[in-house]
């Protein structure tokens, strides 16, 4: 299923499979000015595509590599011709086969290779410029894409809420808290996120800050309590009470604890 509205010029595209005619987890392309900013998801690829069909569409942007980000690019590929653009460090990742946990396999489907080239230091669309922010945290080559006229930030996955209980075992907090301060330096006046999961954050600079501050303040905690002998399951305990239903479901690849244990490498 998709569903698409728009702010400002920006039109906003929210994909997931459905389960008893509900969502199960929304992932979001957008689309301002002939530029797609990532394309969801394999199973909703064709829905996509078909809207597309009635669209402008001139060139897309990947922020990261995982299937949730790229699940269209080959079929948009066969079926407009236009050039894909990601990090260099993740152009090999899409061009190669996706290796998938079964519960990726399930919400997003196996992304089919695609042929991506890497980004220079800026995107150029008819009436706006499009500055790469490398934003290090999520995992390797992810990259923000900010407007600074409209103060508009394609995020990717930087942000996605403004206190995190869980963070994927491959991610970092202090890169992400970096990323985050990057991102609330830039010269616009104001920022406006756009982030993976559809939602949209008029008050940008605000969330930004108030998930940097909190992970930085939690890191101080959960240190605090590993150097008095606590376990990460304590830990776990005493700052977050019970743990994820997302780590059963996940296999452990998304939890509370692997936001322990990277919060307690945080500078």
């Amino acid at each position: 299923m998709i569903e698409v509205d728009r702010f400002e010029e920006v039109i906003r595209i929210k994909m997931s499979i459905e389960a008893d005619g509900k969502p199960v987890y929304w992932t979001t392309a957008y689309l301002v000015d002939g530029l797609l900013v990532d394309t969801g998801c394999a199973h909703t690829a064709e829905e996509l595509v078909d809207f597309l069909e009635g669209e402008e569409l001139e060139l897309v942007v990947n922020t990261h590599f995982h299937e949730d980000h790229i699940g269209a690019n080959r079929l948009i590929q066969e079926r407009f011709g236009v050039k894909i653009l990601a990090h260099p460090d993740s152009v090999p990742l899409i061009n190669r086969e996706a290796k998938l946990y079964p519960y990726q396999e399930y919400v997003w489907g196996y992304p089919e290779p695609s042929r991506v080239s890497a980004l220079a230091e800026s995107v150029q669309t008819r009436s706006h410029r499009f500055d790469l922010i490398e934003t290090k945290g999520h995992c390797a080559g992810h990259v923000t894409l900010a407007e600074m006229d409209n103060g508009w930030c394609f995020s990717g996955d930087i942000f996605i809420s403004d206190r995190p209980k869980v963070i994927r075992k491959d991610e970092d907090a202090s890169g992400l808290i970096e990323s985050m301060r990057k991102l609330l330096a830039l010269p616009t006046y104001r920022m406006v996120l756009f982030t993976s999961t559809g939602r949209i954050i008029p008050e940008g600079r605000e969330a930004l800050k108030l998930c940097a501050d909190y992970l930085e303040e939690t890191a101080v905690r959960v240190k605090a309590l590993a150097a008095q002998g606590h376990s990460i399951e304590a830990i776990r305990r005493e700052l977050f009470g019970e743990g994820s239903s997302l780590a059963a479901l996940t296999g452990g690849h998304f939890s509370t604890e692997n936001l322990v244990e990277s919060l307690l490498a945080v500078p």
